[in-house]
């Protein structure tokens, strides 16, 4: 049992600590997969001989570690490999990690449905029912030479294969790269929408500034406004281009929020979020013969420069969008 799979129980308004946590999971193993927005996949095969503890035994550790930093509890599931990490998690409850070890995994999956192992999608489970595979024991039971009749030879392999609890996936170091947020939580219930645009201006500015430090862009930029009664709206968009660009994130922020035509509304906290990230290299952009944009852009490589290097109270907020 070498894979754990952690749901962190996150309140509604720390939906930003996701990063924090997995940091407490590289403590143990730089090989970490983000799952957002409250989960992660940790690799202990290294771990476990490093500390000389089983990767069950860590994640006691990882437990406490996450109540005592940060008062966040989390339901962990531990198996050979992602796969079985993910869906020993279902049965997981918070303070007891539950675990399937190798040979006990064929015996996990049997009395499931079918429809329980993740890429098995809703037509590829009413194939196999109508055929009377409703359950994994019967798909693992089953000549390997029918499930590729009824699914292709790739796909009827890789499930007969996961079935019997043969598990190849791998954790991926480094996933939390496909999603990035922040949030700006006020002192009080706040209802000036002046105070409500400049945390939406600091949040795209740090998102901008996180997006270029890892020579990323984002597709999709999401909007969530959290008020006094702990109830949210969230609002998400397509960006027209990918970008870091940090006044185009600064626009789509606006325009989600305008959009929601708030009426003296009490907001506690803004939280935005960049995803669909990808490489920067990649990205196209569309040229522009306007100045104030190149200018903007030269002034965003000095800023990043000099946060690079003095830290992130370097830069006056609001000065990139200026």
């Amino acid at each position: 049992m070498t894979i754990l799979c952690v749901r962190f129980q996150l309140p509604p308004t720390d939906e930003a600590a996701l990063p924090e946590l997995l940091g407490l999971l590289e403590e143990f193993t730089p090989v970490v997969e983000a799952l957002p927005p409250d989960g992660a996949l940790a690799d202990l095969r290294g771990a476990e001989r490093y500390f000389g503890r089983t990767a069950v035994e860590l994640a006691s550790v990882i437990r406490v570690r996450a109540l005592a930093r940060y008062g966040v509890d989390c339901v962990i599931g531990a198996g050979p490999g992602p796969m079985l990490a993910r869906m020993v998690l279902r049965d997981a409850r918070p303070g007891v990690t539950c675990a399937v070890s190798p040979d006990a995994a064929a015996e996990f999956l049997a009395g499931k449905p079918v429809g329980a192992l993740p890429g098995v999608g809703p037509a590829t489970a009413r194939t196999l029912c109508a055929y009377g595979l409703d359950t994994l024991g019967r798909v693992a039971g089953a000549p390997p030479a029918t499930l590729q009749r009824l699914l292709g030879a790739r796909a009827g392999r890789e499930l007969h294969e996961k079935a019997n609890g043969v598990d190849r996936g791998r954790v991926v170091p480094n996933a939390v790269s496909r999603s990035l947020a922040t949030e700006r939580p006020f002192d009080r219930d706040e209802l000036d929408p002046g105070r409500h645009r400049r945390a939406l201006l600091s949040a795209a500015e740090e998102i901008g500034a996180r997006l270029r430090a890892v020579d990323k862009v984002c597709r999709v930029l999401t909007l969530t406004v959290r008020y006094a009664d702990r109830s949210a709206t969230t609002r998400t968009r397509t960006l027209p281009e990918p970008t870091a660009h940090t006044p185009a994130l600064t626009r789509a922020a606006y325009g989600m929020y305008e959009a929601l035509g708030l009426q003296r509304a009490r907001v506690r906290a803004v939280v935005l979020r960049a995803e669909a990230l990808g490489p920067a290299e990649e990205a196209s952009h569309q040229l522009t013969f306007d100045p104030v944009d190149e200018r903007v852009r030269r002034i965003e490589e000095v800023a990043d420069r000099a946060r690079a290097r003095f830290g992130p109270r370097a830069v006056i907020p609001g000065a990139l969008a200026a």
